[in-house]
């Protein structure tokens, strides 16, 4: 049974998870840089962040974000060990 289904009762109903219960799960991750804008409307943007756990402590990763971002936010990233492929081209 995946997460997103639910515990099942014991009458056979499945509940509704929380996102506290998926949130347990993901790694914070500090953005450092902002490389460029995504699409042609830049409606997202490629980043390099710091991975702030102690596993992965000293990594930098580029990843794609959706929505506003700043230097200095934390994003959760559900897996770290699949890096954005670069950009090629465009305006920054």
């Amino acid at each position: 049974m995946s997460s997103k289904q639910g515990k099942k009762t014991k009458e056979g109903k499945a509940t509704a998870t929380s996102g506290i219960e998926e949130l347990t799960h993901a790694t914070p991750a500090e953005v450092v840089e902002i490389i460029s804008g995504l699409g042609t409307r830049q409606g997202g943007k490629q980043v390099r962040c710091k991975i702030l756990d102690n596993k992965d402590g000293s990594k930098v990763m580029r990843r794609n974000v959706y929505g506003s971002v700043r230097i200095g936010d934390i994003l959760m990233l559900k897996q770290t060990e699949i890096e954005a492929t670069p950009l090629r081209g465009g305006r920054k």
